[in-house]
């Protein structure tokens, strides 16, 4: 009797923690479900190192300007030609779910009129006001999601005091930079109650271990100022909603459930004048179907100029982007990862009922697009954003084997997409693959 009653003991106990796990990921999966459907956004680094062109923050830690000519800068920030609801427009247009743009770098000038800071643009800059919350109102106004980046470490905070990568002065004194985290508190308390933003970018927390930075603390007070808020994997502790490769497309899926690409249009995060080596519009649209291949999102860079001008370069491929998210839109928010290597020697998504396969064509087929170990009856095929609809036929399938034949499709040359053409595959049911290694002929 006493095993019978242990037993239905664990037996409730396990279900507790089974039905609790469950509500917590699904409580989750509610929460993110706008960024996993988002799939792009766009990065905003704009600050006093675009006065110059020089790299944000880095620049006086390398030891490449001294610190104080760094800061020369902000006698030069004078956002004159700052235009936050063309910003917001331009990002809109460009098919982008959501914006994130620097509050603070780790130089610690602050972009919106923080109380618990002196360094900021309303106090020491031309521009005079602040930056943040017209940028916010304005990404409001056109129903885009809310990003704020903000840096845990502040190398210009007395309290912090990293004017070069070899000048720490308290880095060995736990009291004096617990200090400095609670200033860090105050701010992003200022940030979570005036702009109640939708996600928070951290960056900068390898100095310091989670421990120190708070972390655990730190989430929990964010998500008691706005419970649906979304954080990124850059506070320590591993901690984040999501995770953030760098520059460097993933070849393979990161292992996180939400995850998303940051990446410069050309070679630099801000502003600066000397960088020409922007990349293309079709390498750009490449590299987001890269990752809406592997089911994440893209945030593709901008770095405004010292007057809040955006440019050129930046717009154009902006508007570019918008001409091919509006024609191709079925084939991108409306998706999920798509099936593994092998079976199409192109990128591909599936939709959200795993019933239409999405290929992603960045080159003209030569003589017919061929489909592998595809056990599904084909219902129908067409060109996404033409309508064409498009034939195709099996081949070499055996009436004695489970191998799927190759299925080919003949594409026209008069359809096909200036950067990327997609072409959509409506199955019978959701997608069912031959993952096999083949089969032989048994002899009886």
């Amino acid at each position: 009797m006493k095993n019978w009653y242990i037993l239905i003991s664990w037996l409730f106990i396990s279900s507790l923690i089974i039905t609790k796990t469950w509500a917590q990921n699904s409580t989750e999966d509610q929460k993110m479900q706008w960024f996993k459907d988002a799939k792009l956004g766009i990065f905003i680094h704009w600050g006093i190192y675009s006065v110059n062109g020089i790299d944000e923050s880095w620049s006086f830690f390398n030891d490449y300007i001294s610190y104080d000519d760094y800061m020369k800068q902000l006698d030069g920030f004078t956002a004159s030609n700052y235009a936050p609801e063309k910003w917001a427009q331009l990002i809109k247009s460009s098919g982008a779910k959501y914006a994130v743009i620097t509050a603070k770098h780790h130089d610690g000038v602050a972009l919106w009129n923080s109380q618990a800071s002196d360094l900021t643009v309303v106090n020491k800059t031309p521009a005079n006001k602040d930056l943040i919350a017209p940028f916010m109102d304005a990404l409001e106004k056109e129903g885009l999601k809310k990003g704020l980046y903000y840096s845990v470490l502040d190398w210009s905070h007395p309290d912090y005091d990293r004017k070069t990568r070899t000048k720490y002065r308290y880095k060995n004194d736990p009291e004096r930079f617990q200090k400095f985290v609670d200033f860090n508190f105050k701010q992003l308390e200022e940030l979570s109650s005036t702009f109640n933003p939708d996600l928070y970018w951290f960056d900068g927390d390898w100095e310091h271990k989670a421990e120190e930075w708070r972390s655990k603390e730190l989430k929990a007070q964010l998500l008691k100022w706005n419970p649906s808020v979304i954080i990124n994997s850059r506070i320590g502790g591993n901690l984040g909603d999501y995770d953030t490769p760098e520059q460097g497309v993933p070849v393979t899926k990161p292992d996180s459930k939400y995850w998303e690409l940051c990446l410069t249009m050309n070679n630099s995060w801000g502003y600066q004048h000397n960088d020409d080596n922007y990349k293309s519009p079709n390498e750009l649209l490449r590299i987001f179907v890269d990752c809406l291949h592997m089911g994440g999102n893209l945030l593709l860079d901008i770095g405004p100029k010292p007057d809040g001008s955006i440019p050129d370069e930046a717009v154009n491929i902006l508007e570019s982007f918008g001409r091919w998210t509006d024609k191709h839109a079925a084939a991108i928010y409306d998706t999920q990862a798509g099936i593994p290597e092998g079976h199409v020697y192109a990128p591909t998504t599936l939709s959200k009922d795993r019933k239409t396969l999405y290929i992603y064509l960045d080159y003209k087929v030569n003589e017919s697009l061929v489909i592998k170990g595809l056990k599904n009856k084909i219902n129908r095929i067409w060109v996404v954003g033409n309508g064409t609809k498009l034939d195709h036929r099996e081949v070499g399938k055996q009436y004695w084997s489970k191998v799927p034949g190759l299925k080919y499709v003949d594409i026209p040359d008069n359809v096909y997409d200036k950067d990327i053409t997609v072409i959509a595959v409506l199955l019978d049911g959701e997608v069912d693959l031959y993952r096999e290694k083949g089969q032989v002929i048994e002899s009886n």
